[in-house]
């Protein structure tokens, strides 16, 4: 038994060659693609992504997700099936924009998950209200919507905090001027991946000056906590 101990099969000849090769790579510098290989799975993803974020994603979205450039959208917080959904639009069509097509199109399916998984993970942080005079205006669209024009308070589907449900993006503390972009382009049929058409209907009712005010609602809505 002692002999079959000591044998490289056996425990302490694991033991043996474990420090060997301890004492072998501790002499050497790793090349880029052993480190890569000897990296654990996790820690060699997210390292991945981040390089992804920073390179595809932070010019327009910041690296928390939080596009201090208005026309851009915030990320953070948003769930990863509705993150992930817009990416994957991009990359067939059904939701058309010429800056995120070819960054999508070069994303793997794994990518895309883990991209999605990081931005929902980022905290948002507050929007900037640019014009204050509308903010009572748009929060009776967002809350109570419109019945003489039929449309529905924004609340009902994006909730009242504006923290959004797994079908419909969180809204609070969004950028007013990519609101704005957005309802525009689901009005004028740019936009047409909403689900069951619901936003190209809604917003088919909704004035200009009622598109700017409850974008500037939006805005002025703290974000949810954790989020």
């Amino acid at each position: 038994m002692r002999k079959l101990a000591n044998r490289p099969g056996g425990p302490k000849g694991a033991a043996i060659i474990r420090r060997g090769w301890g004492k072998v790579l501790g002499g050497l510098t790793l090349s880029p693609l052993m480190a890569v290989l000897l990296t654990p799975p996790a820690a060699a993803q997210s390292a991945d992504i981040s390089q992804k974020v920073k390179a595809e994603c932070a010019a327009c979205h910041t690296e928390t997700g939080n596009s201090i450039a208005l026309p851009f959208p915030k990320l953070a917080g948003l769930a990863p099936d509705y993150l992930a959904k817009q990416l994957r639009d991009f990359v067939s069509g059904a939701r058309k924009n010429e800056i995120m097509f070819p960054i999508a199109s070069q994303l793997s399916r794994a990518d895309i998950t883990a991209l999605a998984d990081y931005f929902s993970r980022q905290k948002r942080t507050p929007a900037m209200v640019t014009k204050p005079q509308l903010l009572a205006a748009g929060e009776i669209v967002f809350h109570q919507g419109n019945k003489e024009n039929g449309v529905p308070a924004c609340a009902g589907c994006h909730t009242r905090n504006g923290a959004g449900a797994p079908r419909f993006p969180m809204l609070a503390a969004q950028n007013p001027d990519y609101v704005v972009q957005q309802l525009q382009n689901f009005r004028s049929g740019a936009r047409t991946n909403d689900f069951g058409k619901l936003m190209r209907t809604t917003v088919s009712r909704l004035t200009d000056d009622e598109i700017q005010a409850v974008a500037q609602y939006i805005a002025s809505v703290p974000p949810p906590a954790g989020r």
